[in-house]
Formats: structure tokens, C-alpha cells, sequence
């Protein structure tokens, strides 16, 4: 499989790019900073210098070309305001849709958060557009009916160690789960193609994230 992941050095997109390439996989990693390269191929990815805020269709697609999926984990990040949000979470996410459909590129998994909705409403005035814009971005993906999309929304991410087992559920209640989990669920959806069409929430829980994912998947 070659999986080319958006946001190729954030935490989980590390743990991701290492768990596909240990077992054989072909991983690439956009990356705005050619800084990050280094860690990229440490763990078993090709760097891709590409800003996606600065990125066209074509220019992304071109990218794609030959992937059998591709992950959106890309984001503002903290301490970043309201307008990243928008131009990373919600417009970033969806270019790379369509460029995947561009491409050809099917399969499309969508790091999203947990109470994503385009009319969300927080306290906090930078969330609120972060849950707003990933909300959008998860109404546009599942509105482009040539993309296999799974949209994943996990709960608070922590550093612990991963333990393999997770709660996965279209709500979950509020619950963290370790960056660990969440890359191994990944790889688990990508692996299950009939997760296609699904969007859950995902927390640390009591079953094997492999048995947590075919039930997702309906098997």
C-alpha cells in the first residue's frame, strides 16, 4: 500500500508513518518546513515540501499520483487563531479531497475532533472555529461521493503508551486515548475498506482496536 499522509510530522502522523513502513508499506509526508525531513525519513517516510495553505488542485494532485489512500492529520495547531483554522482544518482537508479525486485516489481517512459541527459553539472563541472548521471539512469529504472516506474524531490525545484497546462508537461520551491508539486505529480503517462511509469517535476503552474497527466496518 502507499499512503500519502498531510501534516506528515505531527505526533500521530510520526507513529502512523512508522507502524506502515516497519510492516512494508510505501509512506509519503507533506511537510511545510524542509527542517522536518529528517524525522520524516526516521521513520520510514518520504518528505514532501508542500504548503498546503499555498497549494492548488493539480499541484497536490500531482502528489497523489499512484496512492491507494490518503490521511488528512494536518492542523493549525495550538496557539495558532481563528483564521488557521479555517485555512487548514476546514480549506486544507478539502483540498486534498479534491486533489485525491483529482488523482484518482480513492480512499481518503479524515483526522477530524471530537464535537466537529459547522454550527459548533464554545467558550472559547479559537476553538469554536477549530470545532466549526472541522466540521465543514467533514460535511464537505462526505459530500464528494467518488471518495471512500472514514472520518475518525478521537477524544483528548495524550502521550501515554498505547494499550490496543479502544472504544469506538458514532458517540463515545467525553474520554482520552493515547496518539499510539489513534495510528493504530488508522492503520487498522485503512486496512478495512468497508469502513468507507463511516464517522465515529474513538476513546481508550475494553476491545482490540482490530475487533473495535471490523465492528465499525460491520464484519
Amino acid at each position: 500500500m502507499h499512503v500519502v499522509i498531510a501534516g506528515g510530522h505531527g505526533k500521530i502522523a510520526l507513529i502512523l508513518e512508522r507502524l506502515l513502513s516497519q510492516r512494508g508499506d510505501t509512506v509519503a509526508g507533506f511537510i511545510r518546513n524542509p527542517a522536518q525531513s529528517a524525522d520524516l525519513q526516521a521513520a520510514g517516510a518520504e518528505p514532501v515540501v508542500l504548503d498546503l495553505e499555498k497549494a492548488w488542485v493539480d499541484k497536490v494532485a500531482h502528489h497523489l499520483h499512484g496512492a491507494d489512500a490518503v490521511v488528512f492529520a494536518a492542523g493549525a495547531g495550538p496557539g495558532s487563531g481563528a483564521a488557521r483554522k479555517e485555512t487548514v482544518d476546514r480549506d486544507a482537508a478539502i483540498l486534498l479531497a479534491d486533489a485525491a479525486q483529482a488523482a484518482g485516489v480513492r480512499r481518503y481517512v479524515m483526522i477530524s475532533a471530537m464535537g466537529a459541527d459547522p454550527q459548533a459553539t464554545a467558550d472559547d472563541e479559537v476553538f469554536q472555529a477549530y470545532l466549526r472548521a472541522k466540521g465543514a471539512a467533514d460535511e464537505a469529504i462526505r459530500a464528494r461521493t467518488a471518495l471512500h472516506a472514514t472520518i475518525v474524531r478521537p477524544g483528548l490525545l495524550t502521550n501515554d503508551a498505547g494499550t490496543g484497546r479502544v472504544r469506538i462508537a458514532a458517540s463515545t461520551g467525553r474520554g482520552s486515548i493515547p496518539r499510539e491508539d489513534v495510528a493504530a486505529v488508522l492503520v487498522a480503517v485503512l486496512d478495512e475498506p468497508a469502513t468507507a462511509g463511516a464517522t465515529f469517535e474513538l476513546i481508550s476503552g475494553d476491545t482490540p482496536i482490530r475487533e473495535a474497527v471490523a465492528a465499525i466496518a460491520g464484519r
